[in-house]
């Protein structure tokens, strides 16, 4: 028995995706949860306010405001 298969081809979809591949732009602040960026900020006060709410309500993680332009960490308890 022979059985004859017949495949038709689809018109190919245009399918177009663009990707931004550019780094994207990191404040000077960095919000850190056990040494991993979480967000940036451009002001110390804006980064520190959203530290302290996470370390409020996970007060086992480590938080640290990362200034970029001094290399400086500061641990929030």
């Amino acid at each position: 028995m022979d059985a004859k298969i017949t495949v038709k081809k689809a018109a190919p979809e245009e399918v177009v995706l663009k990707v931004d591949q550019s780094r994207p732009t990191l404040g000077r602040f960095r919000l850190q949860v056990d040494r991993q960026t979480k967000a940036t900020f451009e002001g110390f006060d804006d980064a520190e306010k959203a530290g302290k709410a996470i370390k409020k309500a996970y007060p086992v993680v480590q938080v640290c405001v990362y200034d970029a332009q001094e290399s400086v960490p500061k641990m929030l308890e």
